[in-house]
């Protein structure tokens, strides 16, 4: 039987590849709200049929959903498709607010139908060989991480005026929803990976604390907020985003083991560096390695990849993100990361924003895989 896949948001087309690389899927329609732009997409990737309207792709006989839109438009969407009966592979964040995110664990909970969120940092080959690395015990009790998603994305939250002035002044859905927040609006880069290394623990409380606004007066999200996870464990999670400073890109995590500690990145160029307990010496002479020293410790369906899923985008991530979800819906594994995750990793964004408006208040963070509404678990507070 052949999994027909439909794609909403033409960004969505990362995945194209990923689709194409496996046996018995297919992109059998892509929907966006440019006509005129969706067609010609259509057309350039050979998928046979397009939609402007939603809910009419929903009415098609595909049995799976990409969703690739605008954030604000992830729950609505992913609920309509679990619905509709398709299977719901889910760009991130989440949602926007706290009662989204306990709607969509309801209609996932109610559904028989694979709900997975595509956080692809997590499937980045580095961060892939460090959570093994993880369940090797070589870095021995994990209590400790640090990411960072530093990436000036202010060009973003506006469009060229369609009066045709050549200037970007007409904002973007990312004015409000993105750099119109305050506190970390996008953390899931940043802690997925984080959260896969501290695997079986869950996230407690939220705090987070802003730098002030410095360089771009226009947006309400401060130039750095820095949020921290405490985890039910007592384990620690600092998180800095930042989206408005002058300054390169830098999306990268670190971590810190009773028995040794990886370095993400600092700079563009720049590779992952591991300290091993086993390696030895006195703290004045211990020195970094490579990451890559330790490639045998990669998963083995990284160390096959084809040259055509390597290609898929996020060297190779893109790819055995869908594979991954493909495989959920044939039952041969649960989803990857599952719609527990998502509420929890999407709900530091809107606790953190709670919390840097109350000068740093410690926000609880509820429990998703428990039963009950979040209203039952306050109550119960």
């Amino acid at each position: 039987m052949t999994i027909k896949v439909g794609i909403v948001g033409a960004r969505g087309l990362s995945t194209l590849q990923g689709f194409r690389s496996l046996p018995d899927t297919e992109i059998t329609a892509l929907c966006d709200l440019d006509g005129e732009y969706v067609q010609e997409a259509a057309r350039e990737h050979g998928i046979p049929r397009t939609y402007r309207i939603y809910e009419d792709m929903l009415d098609s006989d595909i049995d799976a959903v990409v969703i690739s839109t605008p954030m604000h438009l992830h729950v609505p969407q992913a609920i309509a498709a679990l619905q509709a009966g398709k299977h719901v592979l889910c760009e991130v964040t989440a949602g926007v607010t706290m009662d989204e995110l306990w709607w969509l664990k309801e209609t996932v909970e109610a559904s028989d139908k694979v709900y997975m969120f595509a956080e692809n940092y997590c499937y980045i080959p580095q961060n892939q060989l460090i959570n093994n690395l993880v369940k090797q015990g070589l870095l021995g009790d994990i209590y400790y991480g640090e990411g960072e998603y530093v990436h000036d994305v202010r060009r973003l939250a506006f469009q060229f005026n369609r009066a045709g002035s050549g200037e970007r002044n007409a904002p973007t859905w990312r004015k409000y929803w993105q750099l119109g927040k305050r506190g970390n609006f996008y953390p899931t880069h940043s802690l997925g990976p984080i959260m896969k290394w501290m695997e079986g623990d869950r996230i407690r409380s939220v705090s987070c604390f802003g730098s002030g606004w410095h360089t771009d007066p226009r947006f309400r999200q401060e130039d750095t907020s820095i949020t921290l996870c405490q985890m039910e464990s007592g384990k620690l999670i600092k998180l800095r985003t930042d989206c408005i400073s002058n300054r390169p890109l830098n999306a990268s995590q670190s971590l810190q083991g009773t028995k040794g500690c990886v370095e993400g990145p600092s700079f563009l160029g720049d590779g992952h560096r591991i300290w091993l307990d086993s390696m030895g010496g006195e703290p004045e002479q211990r020195t970094w390695r490579p990451l890559s020293d330790f490639n045998d410790y990669m998963p083995e369906r990284y160390k096959n990849a084809t040259e055509e899923q390597r290609n898929a985008g996020h060297w190779g991530g893109d790819f055995f993100i869908v594979e991954d979800f493909v495989n959920a819906i044939k039952g041969l594994q649960k989803p990857a990361i599952d719609v527990y995750d998502a509420c929890e990793w999407t709900a530091v964004a809107l606790l953190s924003e709670l919390s840097v408006m109350n000068g740093g208040r410690v926000m609880d963070m509820p429990d998703f895989r428990k039963s009950g509404s979040y209203a039952d678990q306050i109550i119960k507070l």
